[in-house]
C-alpha cells in the first residue's frame, strides 16, 4: 500500500524522486524518504521524515545530488508513523539501503534470530529485516544478495535495493506487491504504479509474482528468484501525463466525479453491437456454447469493489437469469470455499493488484476454476492472472476513494449482464431497451453533477451529525451500502448501511431527530414499500434525506435524479451521495483526497 519510486541515469535524481512520491502519495502518506548516490560518490545519502511528501521535501539538502535513487512514500504496518521508522531503511555500515511494500510475516522470527546474532535494529519495522539480511549475506554480487535474504522471507514484497558497493545498479523484486519497470533513453525507473512514471517514459514492463529485475542506466534485465532468465517486452502505457493533474480542480475527487459522464462514455465506445443488441466483449475469453454451461456466477471484490459487485449480481440475476451473489474477497478466501465446476467466479478491483482479491483468484485458479477479472488497469496481477475480463477504462483515479471507477465498474457489469442475456434468455425488445438505457447514461450523469450546489447546501446542514443511517431495497441496498462507505471515508461521520425491509428488525431503535437517514427512493415496484419505510421514520421524527425520482412528501428534502431504466437506476442514485460525501467532508475541513489511516491500492492483508 506504500509507494515506490526509483531512477537511475545521468539526471539529477532528488527532483524526479519527490516528483514521482508526489504522484504516489494516494498510496501512503504517513511518512516519506529518500537515498541516493552516483558512480562518483560512491556513498549513500539518505533523508527521512514523518509526514507527507512536502515535509520530507522542506529537509532534502540544496547540495543532495546524484544519479541513481530509491524513495518510498509509507503508509505504517509495522511500528509507528516517524522519522525512524519511514523507509529507506540502511544496514549499521550505510552501505545496503531497501525500501518495501508489503508485510514480512516472519519479521519476528528472523528479527529475534538477526538480534541473537548481534544485529541492532535502529526502527520498528519488518522490512529493516531484509536490509540486514542482505547486508549479512557473503554472496559476491547484488543479486545474490537478494535472492539470498529473499529464499527466507515469507510475505508479500515489492521491493527497491541499492547498494555502495554496486552503484551502477538497482535491485528490484516482486511477490504480492507491484513493481513496474520504465524503460527510458540511457535511463530506468522502477515504481510501484506508473502514475510516478508517466511523465518520463510510457514503456513499461511489469514484474510478475517471483520475478526480479536488475536496472542499469542503459540496460535492464528479469529473472526469477532462482535465478532463471525472463523475457520481458516492454508495453506502452494508454494514459497520458495529464491524466493525473487535477485540471483546475481543488481536489482530485472532485474532478474524478465531474470525469463521468466522459469515463462512461469511454466503458460503453466500441462495445454496443445495434444489429443484435447486444453488446461485444471480447476480453472475456467466452464463447456463447461456454456462457450457456454456467450455472452460478460468484463475485469477489473488497470495499467499493464489492459493492459495485453486489449491484452487479443483481444486473446479472435480472438479465441473465442466473443465480449470481456477491462475497467480500477478504472473507471468501479464509472460509475454504466450495469450488463448483459451473461456477463463473468474477474478481472486481480497481488497480488490479488488490491483495485479498488476488490471493482469492490464485486460490480459485489453483482449484481449477474459471475467473473472470474486471478491472480498470491495463496489465495488473488480476488482469494476467484471470482467464479474462472486462477492463472499465475509467482512466486514473488519484483520490484514495473510488468515484468514476465504482460507476464505470457498475457499467461495465451492465454490459456482462446483458451480453450473458442475449446468449440465454433476455429478448431483443429487452436487449434494445438496455442499450437506449446505458447510451442515455453520460447526459444524465452530467445533469446530476449540475445540481452540485443544491448538494452542497444540503451537504452543511448535514455535516453537524455524528451519525448517519442510509437505507435502500434490493437494487438500492448496495447504493445504500456505497455512499455509507464514502461518508464515513472522507468525513468520519459514524454511517450505517441497511435494507429498508430490516428497519422494523432492530435499527428503528436508533431512530430521533439527531440521526439523519438517507434513503434510496427509485420509481420501481418497490416504491411504495420505500415509502412506508419512510413513514416509519418519520413516525419516530427522524430526518430524512431521499434520493428520487420525484420528491418524497414523508422526506425533509429530496434530491431529483433522472430516471432510466428499473435496473440502471442504481448508477444514477450513487452519483449525488458521491456529491454530498464530498462537501459534507469539504464543510468539516478534511483532507478529502487523503483521509486519515486510509491508502489508495490495498496490497497487503
Amino acid at each position: 500500500m506504500c509507494g515506490i519510486v526509483g531512477y537511475i541515469g545521468k539526471r539529477d535524481v532528488a527532483p524526479l524522486l519527490l516528483e514521482g512520491l508526489q504522484r504516489l502519495e494516494y498510496r501512503g502518506y504517513d511518512s516519506a524518504g529518500i537515498v541516493i548516490t552516483s558512480p562518483k560518490a560512491g556513498g549513500l545519502k539518505m533523508v527521512k521524515a514523518k509526514g507527507r511528501v512536502r515535509d520530507l521535501e522542506a529537509r532534502v539538502p540544496k547540495r543532495f545530488t546524484g544519479t541513481t535513487g530509491i524513495a518510498h512514500t509509507r503508509w505504517a504496518t509495522h511500528g509507528a508513523p516517524s522519522d525512524i521508522n519511514s523507509h529507506p531503511h540502511l544496514d549499521p555500515e550505510n552501505k545496503v539501503a531497501v525500501v518495501h511494500n508489503g508485510i514480512v510475516d516472519n519479521a519476528s522470527e528472523l528479527r529475534a534470530k538477526l538480534e541473537a546474532d548481534g544485529v541492532v535494529f535502529a526502527s520498528e519495522t519488518d522490512t529493516e529485516v531484509i536490509t540486514h539480511l542482505i547486508a549479512r549475506s557473503q554472496a559476491t554480487t547484488l543479486e545474490e544478495k537478494v535472492r539470498e535474504a529473499l529464499k527466507v522471507i515469507d510475505g508479500t514484497y515489492g521491493i527497491a535495493v541499492m547498494h555502495a558497493d554496486f552503484n551502477d545498479r538497482i535491485v528490484v523484486a516482486r511477490n504480492g506487491s507491484p513493481v513496474v519497470l520504465g524503460i527510458g533513453e540511457k535511463e530506468m525507473f522502477v515504481a510501484s504504479d506508473v502514475a510516478a512514471l508517466i511523465a518520463h517514459t510510457r514503456q513499461v514492463v511489469t514484474l510478475d509474482d517471483g520475478e526480479m529485475a536488475t536496472l542499469k542506466a542503459d540496460d535492464f534485465r528479469t529473472y526469477t528468484t532462482s535465478g532463471a532468465s525472463t523475457t520481458a517486452t516492454p508495453e506502452t502505457v494508454e494514459w497520458e501525463a495529464a491524466s493525473y493533474d487535477m485540471g483546475g480542480h481543488d481536489t482530485y475527487m472532485h474532478k474524478e466525479i465531474s470525469e463521468q459522464p466522459d469515463a462512461v462514455d469511454r466503458v460503453l465506445r466500441g462495445r454496443i453491437d445495434d444489429r443484435f443488441s447486444t453488446v461485444h466483449l471480447g476480453g472475456l475469453n467466452l464463447d456463447a456454447r461456454e456462457a450457456r454451461t454456467i450455472r452460478r456466477i460468484k463475485i469477489l471484490g473488497c470495499g467499493t469493489s464489492y459493492h459495485a459487485g453486489l449491484i452487479g449480481a443483481g444486473l446479472i440475476e435480472s438479465m441473465a437469469r442466473i443465480p449470481a451473489d456477491a462475497e467480500p474477497a477478504s472473507e471468501f478466501r479464509y472460509r475454504n470455499p466450495v469450488v463448483d465446476p459451473d461456477t463463473l467466479y468474477i474478481a472486481v478491483s480497481q488497480s488490479g493488484e488488490t491483495y485479498d482479491v488476488l490471493a482469492a483468484v490464485q486460490e480459485l485458479k489453483r482449484k481449477g476454476a474459471r475467473v473472470l477479472g474486471v478491472v480498470n488497469v491495463v496489465g495488473s496481477a488480476i488482469a494476467r492472472e484471470a482467464d479474462g475480463g472486462v477492463y472499465v477504462h475509467a482512466g486514473p483515479e488519484v483520490c484514495v476513494v473510488s468515484t468514476k471507477c465504482f460507476t464505470n465498474t457498475v457499467v461495465a457489469f451492465a454490459l456482462l449482464a446483458l451480453h450473458l442475456g442475449r446468449i440465454r434468455d433476455l429478448s431483443v425488445t429487452d436487449g434494445k431497451r438496455i442499450i437506449e438505457g446505458l447510451r442515455k447514461l453520460p447526459e444524465q450523469i452530467s445533469e446530476i453533477l449540475k445540481s452540485e450546489d443544491e448538494i452542497k447546501e444540503l451537504a452543511a446542514q448535514y455535516a453537524g451529525a455524528q451519525s448517519m443511517m442510509f437505507i435502500g431495497r434490493v437494487r438500492g441496498y448496495p447504493v445504500a451500502l456505497e455512499a455509507s462507505l464514502k461518508l464515513k471515508e472522507i468525513s468520519y461521520i459514524h454511517a450505517e448501511a441497511y435494507p429498508a425491509s430490516e428497519l422494523k428488525h432492530g435499527p428503528l431503535a436508533l431512530i430521533e431527530p439527531a440521526l439523519p437517514t438517507v434513503a434510496i427512493v427509485p420509481d420501481d415496484d418497490l416504491l411504495e414499500k420505500n415509502r412506508a419505510a419512510l413513514e416509519e421514520i418519520k413516525a419516530r421524527s427522524g430526518r430524512i434525506l431521499a434520493v428520487a425520482h420525484q420528491p418524497q412528501e414523508k422526506a425533509d428534502h429530496t434530491i431529483v435524479v433522472p430516471k432510466n431504466e428499473d435496473e440502471l437506476d442504481p448508477i444514477l442514485m450513487g452519483i449525488p451521495l458521491q456529491l454530498l460525501a464530498y462537501h459534507t467532508a469539504l464543510a468539516m475541513g478534511r483532507d478529502i483526497d487523503k483521509p486519515r489511516n486510509l491508502a489508495k491500492s490495498v496490497t497487503v492483508e
